[in-house]
């Protein structure tokens, strides 16, 4: 685990905004799966981002998703079945 990452897990009060990678690793995924989760509205970010724009999120919504055994639940659930489906259409090529 990097240090960066080890201090923000760690950290007493974390910052009010988030980047989609310190979300990811506060949440134990890996920062390609939180455009998924945005896509399929598990996630929304701060704002109205611009599609190629930069995205925040609020560490206290992220806080209360971390704590949430059935988002959690249902998230994990999505990204399998993503993986599932992205990795089916490699094969069948």
């Amino acid at each position: 685990m990097d240090s960066e990452r080890y201090q923000l897990i760690n950290s007493a009060k974390l910052p009010g905004r988030l980047t989609p990678e310190e979300t990811a690793w506060l949440l134990g995924f890996a920062a390609h799966d939180i455009p998924t989760l945005i896509a399929h509205g598990l996630l929304t970010p701060l704002g109205n981002p611009p599609p190629n724009g930069g995205r925040y999120f609020s560490s206290s919504e992220i806080e209360r998703f971390r704590q949430d055994t059935k988002w959690l639940d249902k998230a994990s659930a999505l990204l399998i079945k993503h993986w599932k489906v992205k990795n089916q259409r490699k094969k069948s090529k």
